[in-house]
């Protein structure tokens, strides 16, 4: 257990959180970064869900077991066993080998590995990963939400499609679209790699697929061959969907759960942070403050970090120029106040958010003849020095990188990992790992004949060098170390049990949700495309 100086300093600062008045709370967030503090204020409506409205909030989350539901409870521990521990942060994983047919990989993309944990209940943060089947390719996705899950989860289902069908050629939507018209089965576009947890809303696949549908036969209406590079496939894919998410609730809907769903969707917000990944060719589209950093091991043995996105927000001298440019001199100064776009937003780029994208009269008009906003966590606010929207843009940023052999992975993250840990620490610590990992995974060395129980003596004498106490997920152990790493860089059993273990009016103060994928890249592929090309 905890120390008490300890368990007792996080439950004072949790009941001393800064509560004004309003139909939501806005809390003082604390968010321990090594030896910095970073304060952030986070809305939090407090409205829950009544029987029979739309929640687009079903995901995994804590086992209830583990985890305390109120600062305010009598018995209040941090006492986790290292077994319990073991299962929150290994409840979310998602691991995935490349192989061709025939057992062999012969993709740039050796395998990849995520990870997602909590901190919101239930989580915003979502995910996606896809092999393109009728373009060449892998995509994988992390979609930061706020103001609810609704806009990321709609995101994370739909933006993958819309890059790929921007990437398809004339004839293959011509396919697509005449078996359409015969009502035949169509081929699919993506194979997705899912979790068993992850999150997919049938209800509205329908609406969804018909307005996919709309995009592709816009691209064939054009006059010739659409020919978009990647880069401007993925940006084109950015802003049709997000131009489809404002579009889609200011529609007529018969259906009340679909028009509940795109309210969310609508009114509340998502960052997104795309790779697509085609031999040596990758290309990170990016919206938000989601981050990819590629690891790289240099000729001499050591690691190095090449950071493939910047984070869109007040920090950025890029974007606090971009929306000088975009507004009139006389709101320089209220374009970011205490550090967010209006005073309400930490990023400058987002998906949905259309409080922040319609006129005044337009939000008005819709909520005003919509069900009960309340029941839907849709917050009404406009803010102050409201005058020339948009004020927010889902336009990504796209960065090429040519991979090289001695690029070894790709790290993709919400914040929820980056304000805990920096991109070197990142690197370094996936780097140690895999090191861990390999060292302790001696080559199997077979005796003529291999029986059963020779195999099962194996088995035992690498449980005995411990390998069964590592994570095999590495995305698992970025996040073990982000929230429970003291300030030597080793991982405090007594932190990690009282991260785990916070209630969830109180964890949000102390971190955010963390959602992680590694990509590992095959440098024996890569070599290979260098060699054939030389």
């Amino acid at each position: 257990m905890m120390s008490g100086t300890v368990s007792s300093w996080i439950l004072s600062s949790a009941r001393s959180s800064i509560i004004l008045q309003g139909k939501g709370r806005w809390y003082s967030i604390c968010i321990p970064n090594r030896n910095k503090i970073k304060w952030k204020l986070v809305f939090s409506k407090t409205c829950p869900y009544p029987a029979g409205s739309c929640s687009l909030d079903r995901t995994f989350s804590f086992p209830k077991a583990f985890r305390h539901t109120s600062t305010e409870e009598e018995h209040f521990s941090f006492q986790l066993s290292p077994a319990q521990i073991n299962d929150i942060l290994r409840a979310g994983e998602l691991s995935h080998r490349t192989l061709d047919l025939n057992g062999k990989n012969g993709n740039s993309v050796l395998r990849f590995e995520s990870n997602q944990l909590a901190s919101n209940s239930p989580i915003e943060d979502r995910r996606s990963a896809a092999t393109c089947l009728q373009t060449a390719g892998m995509m994988f996705g992390v979609f930061d939400g706020h103001a609810g899950a609704a806009c990321a989860q709609a995101v994370s289902e739909r933006l993958l499609h819309y890059i790929a069908v921007s990437l398809m050629p004339r004839q293959s939507l011509e396919e697509i679209e005449l078996a359409v018209e015969a009502m035949k089965p169509v081929r699919p576009i993506l194979q997705w790699h899912r979790h068993p947890n992850d999150v997919e809303y049938r209800e509205i696949t329908s609406q969804y697929f018909e307005n996919l549908r709309v995009y592709w036969q816009h691209l064939l209406d054009l006059d010739t061959e659409p020919g978009f590079s990647l880069e401007e496939a993925m940006i084109c894919a950015f802003k049709r969907l997000d131009s489809d998410i404002s579009l889609e609730v200011q529609a007529p809907q018969e259906n009340e759960l679909m028009r509940n769903i795109a309210l969310q969707v609508a009114f509340s917000g998502a960052t997104a942070c795309v790779a697509h990944i085609d031999g040596v060719h990758l290309h990170v589209a990016n919206t938000g403050d989601c981050r990819a950093v590629l690891g790289v091991r240099e000729e001499d043995g050591t690691w190095s970090t090449l950071p493939l996105t910047r984070d869109h927000n007040a920090y950025d001298e890029f974007e606090i120029r971009r929306l000088k440019r975009e507004h009139p001199r006389s709101e320089e100064k209220t374009l970011f106040v205490n550090d967010r776009l209006l005073g309400i937003l930490m990023p400058s780029r987002a998906f949905g958010d259309v409080q922040l994208k319609w006129s005044k009269e337009l939000q008005h008009s819709i909520l005003e003849n919509s069900c009960d906003v309340e029941a839907l966590n849709i917050y009404q606010y406009v803010p102050p020095n409201y005058h020339t929207p948009p004020y927010l843009t889902a336009e990504p940023e796209v960065t090429y990188h040519k991979l090289r052999s001695k690029d070894k992975f790709l790290v993709i993250a919400s914040d929820g990992l980056w304000e805990m840990l920096s991109n070197e620490q990142v690197v370094k610590l996936v780097a140690g790992h895999l090191t861990e990992l390999n060292m302790q995974k001696p080559p199997l060395t077979f005796k003529k004949p291999v029986n059963l129980g020779y195999m099962h003596n194996l088995l035992l004498q690498r449980k005995s060098k411990g390998l069964a106490s590592l994570d095999q997920n590495t995305a698992t152990h970025l996040i073990r170390h982000a929230i429970g790493s003291n300030e030597y860089g080793e991982v405090d059993p007594e932190k990690l049990a009282a991260m785990l273990t916070l209630p969830e009016d109180l964890a949000r103060m102390y971190r955010d949700d963390i959602t992680v994928t590694v990509v590992h890249f095959n440098s024996e592929t890569i070599e290979d495309y260098y060699r054939s090309h030389e």
